[in-house]
């Protein structure tokens, strides 16, 4: 390994949290003043985008642990943007829908979360977001 390879500024791991930190502090911003946090964001975003789901996949696709998440469902349900009902085929499993307030949430509030985004894809340049993007979503796949 060389010694480049060591340094923090090419450390993957750490680019990765600053980039991050970079996209999501405007995002925060936007959701603190709507009163829902980054991760009951994402749970009421895969909701609106994929319909009813179980928690486990929810999870999944929200990028969160299942223990987070039963508290998540639970602020979210608490605040009337989800609703959890028993399965109909195992009463054991639950399915989790997003209502019609956590609709209007995420409507009231996409343009703005897009906008957001919009502005890092024009500071990278359109190939090198898309790039960047295809690149990370690659390494999701690696197994």
């Amino acid at each position: 390994m060389t010694k480049n390879l060591l340094s923090t500024s090419r450390s993957l791991p750490i680019a990765l949290l600053r980039a991050r930190e970079r996209v999501m502090g405007p995002i925060r911003a936007l959701l603190a003043d709507v009163g829902v946090t980054e991760q009951q964001w994402r749970v009421l975003r895969v909701l609106q985008e994929s319909g009813p789901l179980d928690p486990t996949r929810i999870a999944y696709q929200a990028c969160l642990l299942l223990p987070s998440l039963t508290r998540i469902l639970q602020k979210l349900e608490d605040k009337g943007l989800l609703k959890r009902t028993p399965d109909e085929t195992d009463g054991r499993k639950q399915v989790v829908r997003i209502t019609a307030d956590g609709e209007a949430l995420v409507a009231a509030n996409l343009d703005a979360s897009i906008e957001v985004m919009e502005q890092v894809r024009a500071q990278m340049g359109p190939d090198r977001y898309d790039a960047l993007l295809d690149l990370l979503n690659d390494l999701d796949r690696r197994d």
